[in-house]
């Protein structure tokens, strides 16, 4: 009798034991692996993904994600395309070419992080530009021709004639030191990262023009979260819950951008934190909480303005099918529009 009461104590607690085995090997077992794609290197904006993923935000979601840098616009998009990552930061505009130059690509963007696209052209006041005409006679540092169509579109809404524009087809780590060495007299870029890096450089304030496309006839919208259709229609939730954690550290940064500076600086001790700061508000400020996210929400977007995008595109490049605007943006993955409010 006291041996079987033995043995059933045994058993009682070999069971015991693998139940909590099996408790602490549940959450790494549950995890969901994503890889994401930034749009370019690591600069303070790359925060908005850093902070979710070192405060625990990801992993509540059950998602083990990894982010690593891109070298090209195009990088993030292709990476998705192949399945070699599930998500991605990119440029909706470049993503609307490449769906249509791969017809049978169904890729989507699924959160609109930059309301206010970035596309800028950045002068030198001493060179004698203030304003898109004084251009023509000049020398324009730009990303490789077919790379971009930013210019070509900015140049047909501000009447300059592009042929009496120099193009410089340059790199982007050159384009601040060539402009600000006086080589180009402009250049195309998004804003927060020239203005800032040339300031970095010295270059007096009062002789940076900065003239953001948006405000110079430009409908466009910018960079975006995309997603793998495959991964999407196999995760749905996990998705979802990506889009839930990235949210709740863009809120905690759009009100503590210093703090979450502090996610860039332990992966990269050489980066200056006051540059990168100071290029996280900017974009903040300019190109993330705008008038229209505050009345609708963080993420969504506003499908007849994206479908005018799409025209405006048209007016420099010919579409083989022009998309509608719910082929390129799915919204069916965003959190409840009360969440998304900007507070």
């Amino acid at each position: 009798m006291r041996l079987l009461k033995l043995t059933r104590i045994i058993h009682s607690a070999s069971l015991v034991a693998a139940l909590i085995a099996l408790a602490v090997a549940w959450p790494a077992a549950a995890q969901t692996s994503i890889k994401f794609s930034l749009d370019g290197r690591l600069e303070g904006l790359a925060a908005t993904f850093f902070l979710p993923q070192d405060r625990g935000y990801f992993k509540s979601e059950g998602l083990d994600v990894t982010v690593d840098e891109a070298t090209t616009a195009l990088e993030p998009i292709t990476r998705v395309a192949s399945g070699a990552y599930e998500m991605a930061l990119a440029d909706i505009n470049t993503l609307i070419r490449y769906r249509d130059q791969h017809p049978t690509s169904s890729l989507k963007a699924v959160f609109m992080l930059y309301n206010k696209p970035p596309f800028a052209i950045v002068a030198r006041r001493s060179r004698g530009i203030t304003e898109p005409k004084q251009l023509e006679g000049k020398k324009l540092g730009t990303p490789p021709v077919g790379v971009t169509f930013e210019w070509p579109l900015f140049a047909k809404l501000n009447n300059v004639d592009a042929a009496k524009v120099t193009i410089e087809t340059i790199g982007f780590p050159v384009r601040a030191p060539m402009l600000a060495a006086g080589q180009i007299d402009a250049a195309l870029g998004y804003s927060f990262r020239l203005y800032v890096d040339l300031k970095d450089r010295g270059v007096p304030v009062d002789d940076i023009v900065l003239m953001p496309m948006a405000d110079y006839g430009l409908k466009l919208y910018g960079n975006t979260i995309i997603i793998n259709p495959k991964f999407a229609a196999e995760k749905p939730e996990a998705v979802k819950g990506f889009l839930r954690a990235f949210l709740q550290g863009l809120k905690e940064i759009v009100h503590r951008p210093a703090e979450a500076v502090d996610s860039i600086m332990r992966r990269d001790d050489t980066v200056k934190r006051d540059v990168e700061l100071e290029r996280l508000r900017m974009a903040i400020r300019d190109n993330i909480v705008t008038p229209e996210v505050r009345a609708n929400g963080f993420g969504a977007v506003d499908f007849a303005r994206l479908a005018e995008s799409i025209d405006q595109i048209g007016l420099v490049y010919t579409f083989k099918a022009k998309p509608k605007a719910e082929d390129i943006f799915d919204a069916s993955f965003l959190p409840p529009a009360a969440e998304r409010k900007v507070h």
